[in-house]
C-alpha cells in the first residue's frame, strides 16, 4: 500500500454545499462533479459546485452518467460542458465516466468507444471509469479497455477507505461510502479515497 491516501468527494445537484472552506478543511483535496447525463441532461448545480470547490483549493473534475443510445452525442454533450467549466485544462481531475445503467446493451463496447471519442473531442487523454463492485466482477472487463491513461474507480460501501476488497492494476479510487459526513455539507455525501500507490497526481491533468 502507498504511504498516504488522498481523499475526495463526488457530488451532483442532490448535494448542497454550505461551506467549501470547511470541506477542504476536512482534508478533501478533490471533487468530481456531475455535469451531464445521456445526450441532453445537464446538472444545473455544476457551475456553482465547480467554482466553490476551486475557490477553496480543491481539485475539480467532471463526470458523465452514461445512458443507452448513441455514444457520439453523449460525448459531444459532456465535452462541451467540460469546456464551459474549464475542466479540460491542466490542474483538473481526469473526467469520469459513470457506468451504472443496466440497460446499456454492450457496456465494454460503450466504454471503449466513449473513451476514444472523448479523447478526440477534448484532447484530454486520461479518463476514469466508475462502476460498482458487481459491475467490475460480473458485467465489465477492464482488460478489454483499461490501457494507458484509463484508471478505475470502484464503488463499494464497506467503510474501509482505499481497501475495496477487489484489485486490479489500474484501480485508483475507492468510493467507500455513499453517506459520508463532511463538514460544510449538511447531508451524507459520497466519499472517496485513493488506492494503493495512487495519489491525486495519478489522475490530475
Amino acid at each position: 500500500m502507498g504511504d498516504r491516501m488522498d481523499y475526495g468527494i463526488d457530488i451532483s445537484h442532490h448535494n448542497a454545499v454550505d461551506d467549501w472552506g470547511a470541506v477542504r478543511g476536512n482534508n478533501i483535496t478533490f471533487a468530481s462533479i456531475k455535469l451531464t447525463e445521456g445526450q441532453s441532461w445537464v446538472d444545473d448545480a455544476a457551475g456553482g459546485h465547480t467554482a466553490g470547490a476551486r475557490g477553496a483549493g480543491i481539485v475539480t473534475g467532471g463526470y458523465h452518467f452514461a445512458r443507452p443510445g448513441a455514444i457520439d452525442p453523449q460525448v459531444g454533450h459532456f465535452a462541451w460542458w467540460m469546456g464551459q467549466h474549464g475542466l479540460k485544462e491542466p490542474g483538473n481531475m481526469w473526467p469520469m465516466l459513470d457506468m451504472e445503467d443496466s440497460e446499456i446493451p454492450d457496456p465494454n463496447g460503450f466504454i471503449t468507444e466513449f473513451v476514444q471519442r472523448l479523447r478526440a473531442a477534448t484532447g484530454v487523454r486520461g479518463v476514469l471509469v466508475y462502476a460498482s463492485l458487481n459491475w467490475f466482477q460480473n458485467i465489465i472487463d477492464p482488460n478489454l479497455w483499461a490501457g494507458d491513461d484509463v484508471l478505475l474507480w470502484i464503488a463499494r460501501y464497506n467503510g474501509d477507505p482505499g481497501n475495496p476488497g477487489w484489485s486490479h492494476p489500474r484501480l485508483a479510487l475507492h468510493q467507500h461510502s455513499d453517506a459520508g459526513q463532511v463538514p460544510g455539507i449538511p447531508a451524507g455525501v459520497d466519499r472517496n479515497a485513493t488506492v494503493g500507490d495512487h495519489t491525486l497526481a495519478s489522475f490530475t491533468l
